[in-house]
């Protein structure tokens, strides 16, 4: 039997603020529906060169809000993107405002938390990048 992956789903509570994360994380947004009868929107979105629809994170935005969210977004796990250059990335996420809650400071894996709380992990395209300031030594924070 054949299995395919299609996408991961995540409530949001401020679309456009969620939108802006995945965006710094290099996503695109590759679909939207607004669908007045349900009073919700889903947004789609992807790495650019995979815009077939193969590697999705669906955005629900509930128009009418969400008080039933887990407090901490943790009730699906985690979404994971290979970057090019980690220590770039978490440099410029860390420079936009966001905490890096596992720091790079293996070369390899990173994680931090999108505005709704959801665990994102961020790995290396290929072999670690040896370890560099101020990443090899820096803590964790929080939880991730």
């Amino acid at each position: 039997m054949k299995v395919e992956y299609l996408h991961t789903m995540v409530r949001v509570k401020d679309l456009e603020k969620s939108i802006e994360f995945y965006k710094m994380l290099g996503l695109i947004e590759r679909r939207r529906t607004e669908n007045e009868g349900g009073r919700f929107t889903l947004v789609f979105l992807c790495p650019p060169d995979q815009a077939d629809g193969r590697a999705d994170v669906e955005l629900t935005y509930n128009w009418d809000g969400d008080d039933g969210l887990p407090s901490d977004g943790r009730h699906f796990g985690h979404l994971a993107y290979r970057v090019e250059n980690i220590y770039e990335m978490c440099q410029q996420l860390q420079d936009a405002g966001v905490t890096i809650n596992r720091p790079p400071r293996d070369g390899h894996m990173a994680f931090v938390r999108s505005p709704d709380n959801i665990s994102v992990e961020l790995l290396q395209m290929g072999d670690p990048l040896p370890a560099q300031e101020p990443w090899a030594s820096m803590e964790n924070t929080g939880h991730w």
